[in-house]
């Protein structure tokens, strides 16, 4: 026997009816959202721009291009070719160093371009004294300097900048060359090991000054 609801259940009926309404349209709004979060997650980042890749090399070269630490090198308006060479060997493991990172050679490339395009910093270092240019003078014609570095250490090439470049960082890589700590560039060790420690420190604060 079938009976027909009555007056009284159609109220009963039809909030029925709008709530599975509501719960399917809830349902299509929450399966939606699924996918459109699934497809921003899948979509590829945006590529960064060089500038926003180099961000971080100014934690220790700088923001204004003057590291804090002296040891460290400046690198704005460095020669382009020196500065991806440096990166190759670093990338190579020829060069050691724990904090920087390997870059793609692409992008090697145009972060060379993009600090040698820099202005270069000037760290406000003094002139050496006669006696001490005197003889780093006679230093840089016993060992040939400027047959790579030119006549005002201004580097051309792969070969760097060293006029005004930080005495402490000279002087570093000077003696890293000399006890071979740094062993990307077996001429320069020869160089320095044929050169006096002291002839040595008076050359760094020669070209720091210049």
């Amino acid at each position: 026997m079938i009976t027909k609801a009555g007056p009284a259940a159609a109220p009963l009926l039809l909030s029925l009816t709008g709530m599975k309404s509501m719960a399917s349209t809830l349902s299509r709004m929450i399966s939606r959202g699924i996918i459109l979060g699934v497809l921003l997650n899948a979509a590829p980042a945006l590529p960064q721009s060089i500038a926003e890749k180099v961000e971080v090399c100014a934690t220790c070269h700088g923001q204004n291009g003057k590291p804090i630490d002296k040891t460290i090198p400046i690198i704005w308006g460095q020669q382009a070719g020196y500065i991806y060479i440096q990166l190759r060997d670093f990338k190579r493991g020829d060069r050691k160093n724990h904090i920087m990172q390997p870059f793609e050679k692409e992008d090697m490339l145009a972060i060379a371009k993009y600090f040698a395009q820099k202005p270069w910093p000037e760290l406000g270092q003094p002139s050496s004294p006669k006696d001490v240019a005197r003889r780093a003078l006679n230093a840089v014609y016993s060992v040939g300097c400027t047959s790579c570095h030119l006549d005002r250490f201004q580097g051309s090439g792969t070969t760097p900048r060293l006029a005004g470049q930080s005495r402490e960082y000279l002087a570093k890589t000077m003696a890293d060359f000399r006890t071979r700590a740094r062993g990307n560039n077996p001429g320069m060790t020869d160089l320095m090991l044929a050169t006096s420690p002291d002839d040595l420190v008076a050359l760094a604060e020669y070209l720091a000054g210049l």
